[in-house]
């Protein structure tokens, strides 16, 4: 399995570079179509104090959308032309300007959608949490600070058997293959008819080694520690 089509979400000209310089080398690596994703906010009609609309406030902001817009795609466009990768570009209009919550009809039939993490006094219209879970594709979340890492040579999975981790999971198959080590996490096992606590993720990890990953797990007690805490720690 490989991202074939990957959705780079661009929000603004902070996000635009640090989104393209995890999206580029994935898109490279794995041979991907590339798609880049901006919305922007339809103008709100404004009343003046003579009680008529004001249609210098609204082409004003129209103006201002437009050339925000304009400065983003002309910016992936030269990323773009620049890498000789597959490409396209989506402009959308929405009354939030939520470029993830726009184009998630778009990033349905993706194999990897690429959205940068909001930091404290960022974008307020960028909702990256509600585009990880009802987007129904797997997510990558760039930080908004430290180091840009590409490629995943260490990979922690979490696992209490649930449906939404077995999808994590496998969602994460082409990072989990091509690294040099995934570690399965498992804390507070319950016992099952099917599973003692000490065979939890046994069987995961079997199948995540059938497609080449190199595995382990480790069942932890949490000890009165919150799951958060515990996986944080490693």
């Amino acid at each position: 399995m490989r991202f074939k089509t990957i959705v780079a979400i661009l929000q603004n000209e902070q996000d635009a570079e640090r989104v393209l310089d995890y999206a580029l080398p994935l898109a490279e690596r794995f041979e991907s179509h590339l798609v880049g994703i901006h919305a922007e906010a339809l103008p709100v009609p404004y009343t003046s104090a003579t009680g008529f609309p004001d249609t210098e406030f609204l082409q004003v902001s129209a103006e201002m959308n437009k050339e925000r817009a304009d400065k983003l795609r002309a910016y992936f466009l030269k990323r773009m032309e620049e890498s000789g990768l597959s490409f396209e570009w989506r402009s959308l209009e929405s009354f939030s300007g939520d470029s993830a919550l726009t184009g998630i009809t778009s990033v349905r039939a993706a194999d990897l959608i690429i959205a940068a993490q909001r930091d404290n006094g960022g974008d307020p219209s960028a909702d990256v949490d509600t585009l990880v879970y009802d987007a129904g594709r797997p997510v990558l979340v760039v930080p908004h600070a430290g180091p840009l890492v590409t490629t995943f040579r260490r990979v922690l999975l979490a696992w209490n058997g649930s449906k939404e981790a077995a999808r994590a999971a496998f969602d994460a198959l082409p990072f989990i293959a091509e690294a040099d080590k995934t570690d399965i996490l498992v804390i507070d096992p319950p016992e099952t008819l099917d599973e003692s606590p000490e065979a939890a993720g046994a069987e995961i990890a079997a199948a995540l080694s059938r497609h080449g990953a190199n595995v382990s797990v480790c069942v932890q007690k949490s000890g009165g520690t919150s799951v958060d805490d515990m996986i944080q720690a490693r």
